[in-house]
């Protein structure tokens, strides 16, 4: 059985498409306009090994915060679709990715209800390119609002901030395979003591 997502999302201020194969390959098509945020949404991808599609068209004639947070919420939500019903995945998952001088430690229960804890050092470079780098924590709120994950991100440090942004993306891509891949051993049975995710 396919697990596909696939959102659009269209308002005054972006148009937005979102499509993910959670059984893929790592194959990306990425396009958002914000050369770094393609850059961590690539990470997703390939860390994950979901074949993911992005195409972004916003108002990046005022600043980025809305391409960004529309695809974030787009792609959570395309990612709580490819999941269906969750029978037989592991739900769990956890990835700390090292990345030169910085460390990002996550886990991810995909549990139904969204909640999101996140730390990073303080005091990082503000701009990466044309990317906010307080759109990160921005994204992660954003994905677990339409994903309806918990999710749990840690850097406790790091000095760039390109590496600080960029472990957590690839932490997250792994943590996120590993939770919803297929546990052989669980076939036909859904990962929880209340009998509903």
């Amino acid at each position: 059985m396919s697990r596909v997502g696939r959102v659009e999302r269209t308002t005054k201020e972006t148009s937005v498409l979102v499509e993910i194969d959670l059984d893929g390959t790592g194959r990306t098509e990425i396009s958002t306009g914000v050369g770094f945020y393609d850059h961590m949404l690539d990470q997703i991808g390939r860390h994950g090994l979901f074949d993911l599609t992005v195409k972004t068209e916003g108002d990046l004639h005022i600043d980025s915060h809305h391409t960004i947070e529309d695809t974030a919420l787009a792609l959570g939500a395309a990612f709580k679709q490819a999941l269906g019903d969750k029978v037989g995945i592991y739900r769990f998952g956890n990835c700390t990715v090292p990345l030169d001088e910085s460390l990002a430690q996550v886990t991810v229960d995909l549990s139904g209800r969204p909640y999101l804890v996140h730390t990073e050092p303080e005091k990082m470079a503000p701009m990466i390119g044309e990317y906010d780098t307080t759109m990160t924590r921005h994204i992660l709120e954003s994905f677990v609002a339409q994903a309806q994950v918990a999710l749990h991100v840690h850097v406790p440090y790091g000095r760039n901030a390109h590496h600080i942004v960029e472990c957590q993306f690839k932490a997250l891509a792994r943590a996120l395979r590993y939770a919803s891949e297929r546990d052989p051993r669980a076939a036909g049975i859904l990962p929880s003591t209340k009998g509903a995710l």
